[in-house]
């Protein structure tokens, strides 16, 4: 009895130094993402869960999977230099500057991307983005010598200067359109998409004061088709641009799975619907 209690024992044993992951996989359930430390880019600091290989990309969907972030550990910052409190929201933070003015919310966060992949893309004349009076602010007309005067409810166009299209002055384009667009606007300047058809570059947002929006930075999927997406924000106040953890389903995050969603997608600080899904027109 005694050699027997003994095998129990080491049977016991071995089951309780079981690899997790090993585990799960013979459960059927898929362990969390391999979180790589060291990773200077979201491609490279966050694995596909298990059984996932990442998705076909447009080339935008591409470049936001390259985006480089700062260390893993580093906290998101305020504009004026001070830490973001409360709960702790995020996967990773991007190396992307939040500037030294309370501009760069949600929509920005969004603006600033798809706008920055353009200017890197040399494809100026697709920079354009609407005020929330529906003003088309085209950073074409911009470069070209002109700058936006504001009165009121009213814009127009002024010639100022010489042409420009350096990147100072995209960054003082940005500044502009930052103060005077939002989420009302950007969502009444996409299109909306079908949830399961979702994309990287593709966003959730709600139009309104305050509204909120969401950018989807990377997508992977299984050979049964089942995809998971991660999401990135600003908030506010204005505050740098970070990857979201998946507080419903802490296994993957920063990953959220599409098989967990039937028609409320909940992020940390906001809940959108999957009727909320839109995309930038080509």
């Amino acid at each position: 009895m005694h050699t027997k209690g003994c095998i129990i024992v080491l049977l016991l044993a071995l089951s309780c130094c079981q690899n997790p992951s090993a585990s799960q996989e013979a459960n059927g359930k898929q362990p969390g993402p391999v979180v790589n430390p060291a990773g200077p880019t979201i491609g490279e600091r966050f694995a596909p869960p298990v059984g996932y290989s990442r998705t076909p990309a447009g080339s935008f969907g591409t470049y936001l999977r390259a985006l480089p972030l700062h260390q893993h550990g580093y906290a998101v910052h305020l504009y004026n230099g001070a830490e973001k409190t409360g709960r702790d929201v995020h996967a990773a933070v991007l190396r992307t500057d939040v500037g030294s003015k309370d501009l760069q919310q949600c929509a920005d966060a969004v603006i600033r991307l798809r706008a920055e992949y353009l200017y890197q893309s040399g494809d100026f004349d697709s920079i354009s983005f609407n005020f929330t009076n529906g003003f088309p602010a085209a950073f074409s007309k911009w470069r070209n010598g002109y700058k936006i005067d504001v009165r009121g409810n009213e814009a127009s166009w002024v010639r100022s200067g010489d042409a420009d299209g350096t990147y100072g002055s995209f960054r003082r384009y940005l500044d502009i359109v930052f103060m005077y667009a939002g989420t009302l606007s950007l969502s009444r300047q996409l299109q909306q998409v079908p949830f399961h058809e979702m994309q990287p570059g593709d966003v959730l947002i709600q139009g309104g004061s305050p509204g909120h929006a969401v950018i989807v930075v990377d997508m992977v999927q299984n050979d049964k088709g089942n995809k998971m997406f991660m999401l990135a924000q600003r908030y506010m106040p204005a505050q740098e641009i970070h990857v979201l953890h998946n507080f419903n389903n802490k296994a993957i995050s920063p990953w959220y799975d599409m098989a967990d969603i039937e028609t409320i997608v909940k992020t940390p600080e906001w809940e959108f619907t999957t009727s909320d899904l839109k995309r930038f027109r080509e």
